[in-house]
């Protein structure tokens, strides 16, 4: 299988190196020089044989919608273009119908797994119709962890549904890193008591309810830095925790955690908190994000 990929940042260019040695070809195309395979999209549509498969791993917004307009211009009837990057949902719908005018095919889906996924795989949730997905099942089976094809993967619905599920993925995610980095904070200030706060967490990654990835990578990020001395505690937000908070009020579905979150987030753009540099700590463990040294 041969399908082009649009978008080569932390991200894309490890999807690459994933499903090339899959033994799936890739032609990739970036801005960037160095890490480009083709000049531009017409040399990528030139490059990728017909019926073709692009993947689009671009930041959300307009960079998204101008990528998926120009391929509308150099793309062929019976072409698939996937959305893998972060899009709201809402956008979804208004891409594949201009993609439709073209004869093109739309699906989306939500990607998990940062820049670890070139090693351990990513979680993937998809969105569109069934032959779209099947078609493009090489793809997803590739980049998913191995094993079954129900782990790792799931097609979520219509179109919307993947980036749907990422969306409420990424507001459960920003509940999770605010839990730990309260645990964390709550421990560091018992000095007095609590000798070894590094110590503790790595006892917790074996044999509790609470052992998980995060976990394992708040004591990476302690090891590297035991008193995140080298972190400012200023953490941004990406997008995805704010729209779960829109949908949930557009739903009077209550999300009294996940909104807290957010709002700690906002805290710690006015004042240096331990919480808040485990936080920022986290997102650069998982998700390579710069952060602000101190």
């Amino acid at each position: 299988m041969h399908i082009g990929l649009v978008g080569l940042g932390r991200m894309g260019n490890n999807m690459r190196t994933r499903l090339r040695a899959a033994g799936i070809e890739v032609t990739g195309y970036d801005p960037n020089p160095e890490v480009t395979d083709v000049p531009d999209l017409s040399a990528l549509a030139a490059a990728v044989p017909s019926p073709r498969v692009v993947w689009v791993m671009v930041p959300s917004g307009e960079i998204t919608t101008n990528v998926i307009t120009e391929l509308a211009g150099v793309l062929g009837e019976g072409d698939l273009v996937i959305d893998g990057g972060n899009s709201k949902f809402t956008e979804d719908a208004p891409h594949a119908a201009l993609l439709a005018e073209h004869g093109i095919h739309f699906a989306d889906c939500g990607v998990s797994g940062g820049i670890w996924g070139a090693e351990n795989g990513y979680g993937l949730m998809a969105g569109g119709a069934a032959a779209d997905i099947e078609r493009a099942m090489p793809v997803f089976d590739a980049l998913r962890p191995e094993g079954p094809r129900a782990e790792g993967f799931v097609h979520a619905g219509a179109v919307g549904a993947g980036h749907y599920a990422k969306m409420v993925h990424n507001g459960i995610e920003y509940a999770l890193m605010q839990a730990w980095a309260e645990g964390y904070e709550l421990l560091d200030a018992k000095d007095e008591l609590i000798h070894d706060v590094t110590g503790v967490f790595k006892a917790w990654q074996r044999g509790t309810v609470v052992r998980g990835w995060l976990l394992e990578l708040l004591v990476r990020a302690l090891e590297e830095d035991p008193e995140f001395t080298d972190i400012e505690g200023y953490v941004e937000d990406s997008g995805e925790g704010r729209w779960t908070v829109e949908e949930a009020l557009n739903n009077a579905v209550p999300v009294p955690t996940i909104s807290a979150s957010i709002f700690a987030r906002f805290v710690s753009r006015q004042k240096d908190s331990p919480a808040m540099k485990a936080v920022a700590a986290l997102r650069k463990q998982f998700g390579g994000h710069a952060v602000r040294k101190a």
